[in-house]
């Protein structure tokens, strides 16, 4: 009964049970109301018999008494009560039940007080007579009979209803699997079916269900397989590219590693045009090299988790400014370190320090390009819940082109020749973190990253 069917049956027995319990409360309290008038019109005809004649043997007084089935009559004519019909009563009268002006909510109580009260007790049932003939009619009777005739009405109802709600359970159970239990499994069908093998286009779903909702999750695990397998096929061939890419940069790295050593001894020529052009292949080679190795490094995607460990920021900040100072070919741009000395956050040292190398450095190469004289600043904050960390410069700021792709391998890329790797890797660094790296600002005043990292439950 696990299955969706199966609950379905299980639900729609339990609904229309309980939904013919509560057409049964006031069903039985019409039942005991039609019962007792019986008996009162049973008991008005008895009384017929003495009026057309004062004299009845107390043989047939009696006969008309348990045809009836109560012990006497009282009817009232023309303001006048009389007792028509008597015996003996065996007990005492216990309660008295008034038929004329009973609300629905009284009869319904009555009926529940009387079918849970298993006592038999003398009742006096006060109605109005049939035709008009009289002001009002009295009897006294047994509840026993009441109580058995309810009791054997209630199972009838009972029973009934548990045989409509079967065959009312079973027709709902045939029509929802028809209607949506093959359905249903058909789609599940499907996804397994693309799930062994989503390169197969073969495999996606043909919308053909004639229930809208049904229809409408077609169309959408159709569209979404779709857009799966083309996405699948485009990893595929950037893998493919990216494996082809990686045996190219390797074997690439060799060569220019070679030509590096060959570039040392060019530097030490006496020739002044070799000379003054040696730098320059030494940097190209330079960047080629570097190139290569962050493609290979990028490709392997093996970063290890970080070592989290307490460390004073401000003397990693201040190793990546003193690096980048030695690099700075440009006098007119400055480095500055404005990490607080008692600032200690909570990140892996080697980790952080390449993605505020990766800054720095990005900051430094914007400025040298653009040839004016600039500054750059380290700043470090301590918030609530997290540390901020900014590396901000005075340079021409981002163009449109670069804040679209900014994170994006490959694409990302600001300066000519550069691959787009750093920013990349070094969001994946602070991600790793738990934190974030977003262009905080940038424009003709300059560029602001802002590295948060947080700060947990841990405090030192």
């Amino acid at each position: 009964m696990n299955s969706l069917s199966g609950r379905f049956l299980i639900l729609t027995t339990v609904f229309v049970m309980l939904a013919e319990v509560l057409i049964f409360v006031p069903s039985i309290a019409r039942f005991r109301e039609d019962f007792l008038l019986n008996r009162l019109e049973r008991a008005q005809i008895a009384s017929l018999a003495l009026l057309a004649d004062d004299m009845l043997a107390e043989e047939l007084e009696a006969e008309l008494l348990a045809n009836a089935g109560v012990y006497n009559v009282v009817l009232r004519r023309d303001e006048v009560r009389q007792l028509m019909l008597s015996s003996p009563i065996p007990d005492q009268i216990t309660k008295t039940y008034d038929l004329r002006d009973a609300s629905a909510w009284i009869l319904i109580r009555d009926a529940t007080s009387r079918l849970f009260t298993p006592e038999n007790e003398v009742i006096r049932v006060i109605g109005a007579p049939v035709k008009d003939a009289g002001l009002l009619i009295e009897v006294t009777m047994d509840s026993d009979p009441l109580r058995m005739a309810m009791t054997d009405y209630g199972l009838r109802i009972l029973g009934l209803s548990f045989v409509i709600s079967i065959i009312t359970a079973s027709f709902l159970f045939l029509a929802v699997r028809v209607v949506l239990v093959r359905p249903i499994k058909s789609v599940v069908g499907y996804m397994q079916r693309y799930a062994s093998a989503p390169e197969d286009a073969r495999g996606i779903i043909s919308p053909n269900s004639k229930v809208t909702e049904l229809r409408e999750a077609e169309e959408a695990l159709q569209m979404l397989q779709t857009d799966l397998t083309q996405a699948l096929k485009q990893r595929e061939r950037l893998a493919q590219l990216g494996g082809a890419v990686a045996k190219v940069s390797h074997d690439l790295r060799n060569i220019l590693t070679s030509a590096q050593l060959f570039t040392d001894r060019i530097e030490a020529s006496n020739d002044p045009l070799v000379a003054r052009m040696a730098p320059k292949l030494v940097n190209s080679i330079t960047r080629a090299v570097s190139l290569c190795e962050s493609t290979l490094a990028f490709g392997r995607a093996e970063e290890p988790a970080p070592t989290l460990t307490k460390l004073r920021l401000r003397d990693i900040a201040e190793d990546v400014v003193s690096s980048e100072r030695l690099a700075l070919a440009d006098a007119c741009v400055e480095i500055v370190n404005d990490v607080p000395e008692d600032l200690v956050v909570r990140a892996d040292p080697e980790q952080i320090f390449r993605v505020i190398m990766n800054l720095v450095r990005n900051a430094r190469q914007a400025l040298s390009t653009s040839r004016k004289p600039g500054r750059i600043s380290v700043y470090a904050s301590e918030q609530e819940s997290d540390w901020c960390i900014e590396i901000s410069d005075t340079g021409p700021g981002l163009p449109p082109k670069a804040q679209e792709n900014l994170f994006t391998p490959f694409q990302g890329g600001v300066r000519k020749g550069g691959s787009g790797l750093g920013l990349a890797i070094s969001q994946e660094l602070v991600r790793g973190h738990g934190g974030e790296l977003f262009l905080k600002d940038t424009g003709p005043e300059g560029t602001t990253f802002e590295i948060r990292l947080p700060r947990g439950e841990m405090t030192f």
